[in-house]
């Protein structure tokens, strides 16, 4: 199977389960003797730590903007009973 077909299904797989994902291959690597049968698990981590990365970014600038949509609001309605007063 393609790798790049592999990613895409990380890319929507939950976080708790990239994590799991994570968990094992350092585990595998702890383990393992040899450097030269350690490249691709290297590769595959660092790999899913960007896939991880991003989904943090994209929640981040999710809770900003709800964040700031919920501080406009807020000053709107203070604006409102200010001016009914």
């Amino acid at each position: 199977m393609n790798e790049k077909i592999l990613l895409d299904d990380k890319k929507s797989t939950n976080l708790e389960d990239l994590v799991s994902e994570v968990n094992r291959i350092i585990e595998a690597l702890e383990n393992e003797k040899n450097l030269e049968n350690s490249i691709s698990n290297y590769q595959k981590l660092i790999k899913l730590n960007n896939i991880i990365e991003k989904k943090f970014m994209g929640k981040s600038k999710e809770i900003s903007q709800v964040t700031k949509e919920k501080i406009t609001r807020i000053l709107q309605q203070n604006d409102k009973n200010r001016k009914n007063r």
